[in-house]
């Protein structure tokens, strides 16, 4: 169950304490920005998911940050109760199977079935796109066996009992009727993305986690296994990236209106993306410190 607890009074923390943690989360091997407003300051830690399990980066300098700030916030939460478990369950097949007997040459053009029975050696299937996706994606490098970013900050948390909580919560119940209900066409653009992430291959995979331990952004942001993840995400697959966006936004607003440390863990996309997170934050004037987020602009050549 997640951590839920009221603010911090962040007003007790001495101001060196606060630049100690500061300092502490520049060590940290992962993208990291800091962002202040007045006594308030802002770490924001850009997540991605899928690192290779035998993945190595340090990860103290993260943990001493996590335990010295006011607050943790941790990404959205879909919260689900032991009737819900029993429902996803009982309607397993429906998760993992196309409906009515149909494979995936009933729904995908055909090049790009021709694309996917060529990386998974075998004719149409009859698994749903949620789990050919995952197939996919796993050629191209995803891992689920890695060790997450807000998996280790949980356990900092836990530990030393800093207020933590996610920025949102879903209700178990709503996130399962959608998983079950929603069509396959919904996810083409899912199933592409994916299939040009395995067509990538693992060493592309593992060149977007090392990317993201050196903090090279664009490069993490172009990677087709990134943009796959990000396609196959269930906010693009629902069609309410702009809901993740907004919730995003409004506990950022709220975090920099607090004094004392704030550290956040968020997707690394969502922050730098045209437009998102750091961007807006810079057009408010205020100014995000930590690695370039944009790519660099071409070379003009001389006349």
């Amino acid at each position: 169950m997640a951590l839920t607890t009221a603010p911090a009074v962040a007003q007790d923390a001495p101001s060196d304490a606060v630049e100690d943690i500061v300092v502490t989360a520049r060590r940290i091997e992962a993208p990291m920005w800091e962002v202040r407003r007045g006594d308030s300051v802002l770490i924001l830690v850009g997540s991605i998911d899928g690192l290779p399990r035998k993945m190595e980066w340090r990860t103290d300098a993260l943990i001493s940050a996590v335990d010295r700030a006011d607050r943790v916030l941790f990404p959205v939460e879909g919260r689900a109760s032991l009737a819900d478990v029993g429902r996803l369950i009982w309607r397993f097949r429906t998760l993992t199977r196309l409906p009515n007997g149909r494979t995936s040459a009933d729904y995908v053009s055909p090049a790009l079935e021709a694309r996917v029975e060529s990386l998974t050696g075998e004719g149409p299937t009859r698994d749903s796109m949620l789990i050919l996706s995952g197939d996919l994606m796993e050629l191209g490098g995803y891992s689920s066996g890695g060790r997450p970013v807000s998996g280790l900050v949980r356990q900092a948390t836990r530990a030393n009992r800093t207020p933590a909580e996610p920025v949102g919560i879903f209700r178990g119940d709503e996130l399962i009727e959608k998983v079950l209900t929603t069509p396959p066409e919904r996810y083409l653009d899912c199933i592409d993305a994916a299939a040009t992430a395995a067509e990538a291959g693992v060493e592309a995979g593992a060149q977007r986690a090392e990317n993201w331990r050196l903090r090279r952004i664009p490069a993490v942001l172009d990677s087709p296994l990134e943009k796959a993840a990000t396609a196959c995400s269930y906010w693009s697959v629902m069609a309410q990236a702009d809901d993740l966006r907004r919730i995003w936004n409004t506990a950022v607003d709220k975090a920099l209106a607090e004094a004392g440390v704030t550290f956040a863990i968020a997707p690394l996309r969502l922050l730098a993306e045209p437009n998102g997170v750091l961007d807006r934050l810079e057009a408010e004037g205020l100014e995000p410190i930590g690695p370039e987020w944009r790519p660099s602009a071409p070379a003009q050549s001389a006349r």
